[in-house]
């Protein structure tokens, strides 16, 4: 019989150098692109139209604008339309429907800060004015088109009807009735941006559309104050948009009106984004 041989323990194999070539450095395999404002604009544009108040706002602005505009063309006749445009009727409706944009506005920016997502908004993009930068040009894009769509299709709906009886252009009334409401709209994002709550940035907004229009009434009733309450009741937002569709042909179509807007506007923005870099989350 053979004699077993004793075995020899094993040597453990050498751990491996981890350690990197001198002057060698890791590349990451995924690739790393700079963020500028483009990323921001399509992750707003993704937020706005995947969100169900997108939907029903503008689905109820659409709603009154076109169909109170659509009811009060089929009862004008076609003297109604001799030297007005055929967007008045539109202007009914965007007596209410201008609403539904402020509430909009104020949704877009707000909404995010009363579930708290606002922080993995900044945290993805630290950036905090690139982010609010986004959503002012998202909504006012978004908040134009639709309502130049509306307009004009009552527009389309009111010359269909009564063909002929107008001569007056009403292109013009569709690019400003658009800008005017949508500025309202971008007026109450800023709002919203500033006060971070729903709630009281639409009733802020409500009381700038509404007061203006009923306060003159009160202050046109002493002659101190009447001075200042036909200036109010010259620049508020029913008035704006009258003299904007031609229904005021003093009003010069509502030029004025719409460069006061811009203007509180723009400090309503600057407003906006100093306070976005000052406060935290």
């Amino acid at each position: 019989m053979s004699t077993p041989q004793p075995q020899m323990p094993q040597q453990a194999a050498p751990a491996p150098n981890w350690q990197a070539a001198p002057g060698a450095s890791y590349t990451s395999p995924i690739p790393i692109t700079r963020t500028h404002l483009g990323h921001a604009l399509t992750s707003e544009w993704t937020k706005i139209k995947s969100v169900r108040s997108t939907m029903w706002t503008l689905g109820t602005f659409l709603l009154l604008v076109v169909g109170i505009g659509f009811l009060v063309a089929t009862q004008t006749d076609d003297i109604d339309y001799v030297d007005v445009p055929y967007t008045i009727p539109a202007f009914f409706g965007l007596i209410l429907g201008q609403i539904c944009l402020i509430t909009l506005g104020v949704l877009v920016v707000s909404s995010e800060y009363g579930t708290g997502m606002i922080r993995t908004t900044f945290t993805a993009s630290p950036q905090r004015y690139r982010v609010l930068a986004a959503k002012l040009l998202i909504f006012f894009a978004v908040a134009f088109v639709v309502s130049a769509f509306a307009i004009g299709l009552v527009g389309l709906m009111a010359s269909g009807m009564h063909s002929g009886a107008s001569e007056v252009s009403w292109g013009g009334t569709v690019l400003k009735g658009s800008l005017y409401v949508s500025l309202l709209g971008v007026l109450a994002l800023a709002v919203g941006s500033m006060l971070r709550h729903s709630a009281g940035a639409i009733t802020t907004m409500l009381g700038v559309v509404l007061v203006p229009a009923i306060l003159p009434a009160f202050l046109m009733m002493s002659e101190s104050m009447r001075t200042l309450g036909e200036k109010m009741m010259d620049y508020n937002a029913p008035n704006a948009l009258a003299k904007i569709f031609e229904l005021d042909s003093e009003g010069a179509g509502g030029g004025s009106q719409l460069g006061l807007l811009a203007g509180v506007t723009g400090v309503a923005i600057a407003g906006a984004f100093a306070l976005l870099e000052r406060r935290d989350v």
